[in-house]
């Protein structure tokens, strides 16, 4: 089956949802309440903050916790370039420019609400031999105005200069329990499927897509696939353009353990990727 597009106010909308993740890692959610004006909003005014100097003021500390502010860069796990790519890191009670502030934090709080829904359905929809693998309810598992981060992302234009097999974003899983996409402005977003073979991902303005990430798949015994994504670079017509993308990704409280035969805990795991990214 390809990835489902789910009416989120539809009677079958949980059912669907935990569908399309099951069996392709991803769902794109559509009549899901927030507005598309606010996306464009916030597009216009990190826009600006990613034109300026102003965005060095805001350097992140790899010691520093949250992990908030600008990063220039990022290199995904076992790839040889770095990510055409520079972004800024939210959480609810981190660093945040203050002309942007009201605006990210609103959609940042839209989006969690979101989140909350969507991990309920899922659970809801989960079968009673998989919630058994599962150390907590998903519901308690979750810390949205915590861990949760909300990652504002720049992709430049590309120049002519970039390493040949450099991607604006190499090929990679994410770390938390879901993750949710607004769509964005310019193509690119493209999904693994079982056979090796890649999919562009639907999604038209004012839908976001959602996927599984890694916390979900070992909470789970991998019966939800943290699915491999990556954004492919431009065709020449489109070259000359920069994308951006706001996801956030939902986490778990640290202490939550993922998988109960070992008794690992997702702050484990993200440390352990953090310092696979180089951001630890």
């Amino acid at each position: 089956m390809g990835i489902l597009t789910v009416d989120w106010q539809s009677p079958e909308a949980h059912k669907n949802l935990a569908l399309s993740l099951k069996e392709t890692g991803f769902v794109v959610i559509g009549n899901h309440g927030i507005p598309a004006s606010l996306f464009q909003n916030v597009k216009e005014v990190w826009e600006k903050y990613f034109a300026s100097d102003a965005k060095y003021d805001y350097m992140f500390d790899k010691n520093a916790f949250p992990q908030d502010g600008y990063i220039p860069t990022e290199q995904a796990k076992g790839h040889a370039f770095k990510d055409l790519k520079e972004f800024y890191h939210v959480y609810w009670n981190g660093r945040i420019p203050e002309s942007m502030r009201e605006v990210t934090l609103d959609l940042y709080q839209r989006l969690c609400q979101l989140g909350i829904g969507l991990i309920a359905g899922l659970e809801e929809q989960t079968p009673e031999d998989i919630k058994r693998k599962f150390s907590c309810p998903l519901t308690e598992m979750l810390d949205p105005y915590g861990q949760t981060l909300f990652r504002v992302i720049h992709y430049p234009p590309m120049l002519g200069e970039e390493p040949q097999g450099a991607l604006r974003a190499a090929a990679h899983e994410d770390i938390n329990l879901i993750t949710l996409l607004p769509a964005s402005d310019e193509p690119g977003l493209e999904a693994k499927d079982i056979h090796g073979n890649w999919h562009t991902v639907p999604c038209d303005p004012g839908m976001i897509v959602v996927n599984a990430g890694d916390f979900l798949q070992l909470c789970s015994g991998y019966y939800y696939k943290s699915t491999t994504h990556r954004v492919k670079n431009p065709d020449n017509d489109r070259k000359h353009c920069s994308r951006y993308s706001f996801p956030l990704f939902l986490h778990a409280k640290k202490h939550v353990v993922l998988d109960i035969t070992t008794g690992f805990t997702a702050e484990d795991y993200l440390l352990e990727r953090l310092r696979e990214l180089g951001l630890k």
